[in-house]
């Protein structure tokens, strides 16, 4: 079975898109964000993308589904052939602050920046929001979690909180770096799970002794 070839057209413009409304958003805010902004960066009509979305918050949402691509592929994924338990949890770490350092997104991360942006602003975008914000935060703490039950962690250790803990991390590293300078944001930020993850692990050997 043959796919169209405007098909297959149509999904890479709407792909190429996507990913420069991404890195715009991250520079001028997702609210900031318009189909004439991202046909001007383009060099492309502003009436060739209404065939993708018909307003605003359509093309709003579909960036924050683009966001979540891109993450899953460039810090999920990675971490995912770590060996399941403290090693991974530690791995996601690692692989985050690597996308962060490696300035994918001109503005650090889009998932901080927005969700400061839509906090206080009811509606479907700030939902959609909500909504990867709790899918992040289950991942991590399913990862805490198997850490304790294969045994990693010592009894008692909360997965929920050592969730906690490595998002704020991620959070304050990359709303930090801009200002206190990556030398110092990223080091830190590895030194700093690194040390409390070999404080809590039953056989800290098992994870490096330097970050």
């Amino acid at each position: 079975m043959t796919q169209d070839g405007r098909l297959i057209r149509g999904e890479r413009t709407r792909s190429a898109v996507l990913d420069q409304a991404l890195l715009l958003a991250t520079v001028s805010g997702l609210d900031g964000l318009s189909l004439s902004q991202v046909a001007d960066a383009l060099g492309v009509s502003k009436s060739g993308l209404f065939a993708h979305w018909r307003s605003k918050e359509a093309l709003q949402l579909a960036v924050v589904d683009q966001a979540r691509a891109q993450w899953t592929d460039r810090v999920i994924r990675p971490a995912l052939t770590a060996p399941a338990g403290v090693r991974r949890l530690w791995a996601v770490h690692l692989s985050r602050l690597a996308f962060y350092e490696a300035k994918v997104l001109p503005g650090g991360c889009f998932f901080a920046n927005a969700h400061f942006e839509f906090n206080a602003r009811p509606g479907a975008v700030r939902d959609r929001l909500a909504a990867e914000q709790t899918d992040w935060m289950t991942f991590l703490t399913g990862l805490a979690t198997d850490a304790v039950t294969l045994g990693d962690l010592r009894p008692g250790t909360d997965p929920a909180v050592l969730a906690y803990h490595v998002e704020a991390l991620g959070v304050c590293t990359v709303m930090q770096a801009p200002v206190l300078g990556p030398g110092i944001t990223y080091p830190h930020a590895r030194r700093a799970l690194l040390d409390h993850l070999r404080a809590v692990s039953i056989d800290p050997t098992i994870l490096p002794e330097q970050p």
